[in-house]
């Protein structure tokens, strides 16, 4: 993959994480995906449990926003740096981290490792819970 398919590729996929519609989300993905996070560090594995946990993951966070910074071509697909700007009551929560993407023959997801420090929001949602 070329740095400009993946810039192109993540122009409709990276807006799709912002709003809770977790299956438009999924369309970007295969049936046999294969999807890891740090809230989830075994995965999951299948459209069926990707969307289950998408349902849960978007719910909590309608309003961050996923944003390219470099796409690094590989193959099969891309490594992807982004920043998150992630909201946590009146602040905003801005990290940089790397997802490999790789894709199937149809130009679906089947692979999507995310990867970032989540220490500092974590620490600013426990804060926000805290002084509910």
């Amino acid at each position: 993959m070329t740095k400009e398919e993946a810039k192109e590729f993540s122009s409709r996929w990276l807006p799709t994480w912002t709003g809770n519609e977790p299956e438009k989300l999924a369309s970007f993905y295969s049936d046999e995906t294969f999807y890891l996070d740090p809230g989830i560090p075994n995965g999951v594995k299948g459209k069926g449990e990707l969307i289950a946990h998408l349902r849960k993951l978007l719910a909590q966070n309608p309003d961050w926003i996923w944003t390219q910074i470099e796409p690094i071509p590989m193959e099969d697909g891309f490594l992807n740096k982004w920043l998150a700007q992630i909201p946590v009551g009146e602040k905003v929560i801005e990290c940089i981290g790397v997802c490999l993407v790789q894709f199937d023959d149809q130009g679906k997801i089947k692979r999507n490792e995310v990867y970032f420090d989540r220490s500092e929001l974590i620490s600013e949602i426990y804060k926000y819970k805290q002084s509910k």
